[in-house]
Formats: structure tokens, sequence, C-alpha cells
């Protein structure tokens, strides 16, 4: 076994570990192609950062390529991604033609390494035509959705699904965001790499130096949310949870860390938002961190009392696994992936309205116990079900089983 098996043997287990060298000998020396349409920001990203040198230390040859586009093409995917979240968008044909044309500069590209790949997962609705573009494909292709796509837009989905339904299969976050296709689906939830620099264990002294850093009172409580400034992820509801908060428990502060995505063109706007609902209260900390930014976000989360994901649409929020693997209750939005992993009353809360996160916010300062009981729910919780080494093991069992249906 590896040093860096061995390290994650460590975290998970070293069934954890057996399990997937188990799963991958078989596909030693296969070629595997992730697609998705950013490198930096956003959990995708995030994830295959770590997936992708992790199969390749179990022995599979694995890719991660991206795609790329215009700004037509970046708003036309944008108001794809809200329309499957459930908003009544409509798509110009001109933003259609960017994004059919888009795909096809990509897939003159890509097309030699797809093609020769023996499995390619599709991540999202950004790449998800180079399937139609690849006509010569030899190996199993899944589309992979990390959006709440419950109550998508009819006439949106309707045209992506002309896309998605000749993939092998597909597979989703949870049973509430898979649609009707051709195809079979499964349920995979993303997950968190506990090695990664936002985290893993960090000395005492790097998370001292954040208060200094962002100028935070280490005396007062802190509130933080983490996540792009996006209008599904509701920061102005956090902006209002904490002003509510702030009538019974005055020395709250509220920190809100985020930055923007390269495929999200939205981005601007929602931070100019968030920027005048802020005003000039001191207390509130309005932070635009690099995509790079990754041990700063873990110490933030180490030093915060409260920390909210009050989404409004989420597919499932990394921030909010991240946060409970720090031993922290979340107050998270009652919405998609969400409730997946917070188990209300038990590892946070999960909440409507930005009263509803006031009451709990109040609820937990007043109860410090209360906290760290939930706090070490939520880490185990965690372990159990929310680590890399369980998400990869679902993925090589698809394509084990996608393999086994081939032979009969």
């Amino acid at each position: 076994m590896s040093d860096l098996l061995h390290a994650y043997a460590r975290v998970a287990g070293n069934d954890a570990v057996d399990h997937l060298q188990q799963l991958s000998a078989p596909l030693k020396g296969a070629k595997f192609v992730h697609v998705n349409s950013t490198r930096v920001g956003g959990g995708v990203a995030e994830i295959l950062m770590k997936m992708v040198p992790l199969m390749n230390e179990l022995g599979i040859d694995t890719s991660w390529e991206v795609i790329s586009g215009e700004d037509k093409f970046y708003q036309c995917t944008k108001s794809m991604h809200n329309a499957l979240q459930g908003d009544p968008v409509h798509i110009s044909e001109d933003l259609l033609k960017a994004y059919e044309e888009t795909n096809s500069k990509n897939a003159d590209i890509l097309r030699p390494i797809l093609e020769d790949a023996d499995y390619v997962i599709i991540h999202d609705l950004q790449p998800a035509p180079l399937l139609t573009l690849c006509p010569n494909r030899k190996g199993k292709w899944v589309w992979r959705c990390h959006i709440d796509a419950s109550k998508p837009h009819p006439p949106v989905w309707n045209y992506l699904s002309q896309y998605v339904k000749d993939y092998d299969a597909s597979f989703f976050s949870l049973a509430d965001f898979a649609q009707q296709l051709p195809h079979t689906q499964y349920l995979i939830p993303p997950s968190i790499d506990p090695l990664s620099d936002k985290n893993m264990d960090l000395d005492q002294t790097e998370i001292e130096s954040t208060y200094e850093e962002f100028d935070l009172d280490r005396k007062r409580p802190i509130m933080l949310q983490v996540s792009r400034y996006d209008r599904f992820k509701d920061p102005l509801g956090v902006i209002d949870a904490y002003k509510l908060t702030k009538q019974s428990v005055p020395e709250i502060q509220l920190v809100l860390a985020g930055g923007g995505a390269t495929d999200d063109p939205e981005g601007e706007e929602v931070l100019r938002e968030v920027r005048d609902a802020a005003g000039d209260d001191p207390d509130i900390h309005i932070l635009l961190l690099p995509p790079d930014a990754h041990k700063t976000i873990n110490a933030l989360q180490r030093i915060s009392d409260i920390v909210l994901q009050k989404s409004l649409k989420e597919g499932f929020g990394l921030t909010v696994t991240e946060a409970m693997w720090k031993g922290k209750p979340v107050i998270g939005g009652n919405t998609g992936g969400i409730r997946l992993q917070v188990i209300n009353h038990h590892t946070g809360f999960l909440v409507d309205t930005p009263e509803g996160a006031a009451l709990r916010i109040q609820q937990l300062l007043s109860d410090p116990e209360k906290l760290k009981e939930m706090g070490r729910k939520a880490k185990e919780y965690v372990r159990n079900n929310f680590l890399i080494t369980r998400h990869l093991r679902e993925i090589l069992s698809l394509f084990t089983i996608l393999d086994n249906q081939s032979k009969t």
C-alpha cells in the first residue's frame, strides 16, 4: 500500500482502502476520463482535484479534461443551471446556438481522448452534448448530475435530455433529483477529501492567525457561511438572519466567505447586492477569496461558532460536510442534498427562513454543551458517509456493474 493510501486508511479505516483496491484491480491500466467546465471554483472541481490523483494511485489511468467557451456559452449554461433548479428561464436560440457550437469546438479537440477512453464521466450540463459528438467512442459513458434537478423547468430539461438520453447510465446525488431517462440511474452522493488543505488538521498558530488576518474579535461569537456569491446560496438571507440574531446577541459577528467560478457570470452582480445589504456594519465581513484559499476556509470553519449553508437550492453542498468534519453542527437550508447531511436536531438544524435560522443560532449559542454534542455527531456522520473513499468505491462499483451488464 502506498503512502497516500496509508494516509486514507488512517482516516477512513483499512477496510475502506482494501475495498478500493479490490474494486480497482480489474480496471488497472484502463483509460478513465472526467470532463467538466472549470478547473477552479465550485464543488465539482474540488472533488475532481482529489479523486483523479487517487484513481491514478490505484492504478487506473485517469485524466481530467475541461471544456472552455466564450461569454454566451456561460450565459447559456448558467441559465440552464438555474432552469434545472426550477427557475422558469427562457433561453434564446442565440444562446443555445452558442452552447451547441462551443461543445462542437471542444469535441474537435477532445475527440481523440474521449473516443479512446474505456470509461468517461461527463459532469453536469455544460459538456453534456459531447457524447453525441463522439460517434466512434468505444467505452462506457456516464452522465453525472450534481444539480438539484428535482423540479426542472420542462422546456430546458426537454432540450437537455436529448443529449443525456443516450448515455449508458447517469447518476444523481439524491433520488429526488433523478429524472425519467431511457437508461439506468444510480444514486451517489458527493464527498470531501479529509487529507486536502481544506479539511486537514491545522496547526493552532495557523488557526489563531485567522482572527488577525480578517479583523475578527476572538472573544465574540462568529457565524460563517462559505459559498460562491450565488442567489441560490441566499447570502442576503444569511445577512437577514444575522441582523435578527443581533437583536438578542449584539456581540455576534458574520463572515461571508466566497469566491467566483469561471463558469458563473452572475457572481459579480450578486456580490454587489451582498455589499449593499451589509451597508457599513463593521461586524459583517465579506471576503472575496481566491480559488486556492483552502487553508483559509479551513481555519475560518474551525474558529466559527455557528456555520450556515442557507441555500434555497442545493445539489449537495460540500461546505456543509466540510464544516461537519470540523465538529460543527450546521444550520442549513431545508432543501436538496443538505437534507442528506443535516439530520435535523442531531447533526444540525434545517431551516426555511431567516427567522428560523436566527432562532437556531440563538439556541446553539445559549447551550454550548448541545453545540459540542451535535458537532461530535456531525463529524462521525461524515466519517461514515461522506469521505472520498466511499464516493470512489461507489463510482467504481457503478462501472463494474456496467461492464458485467455488457458481458451478459
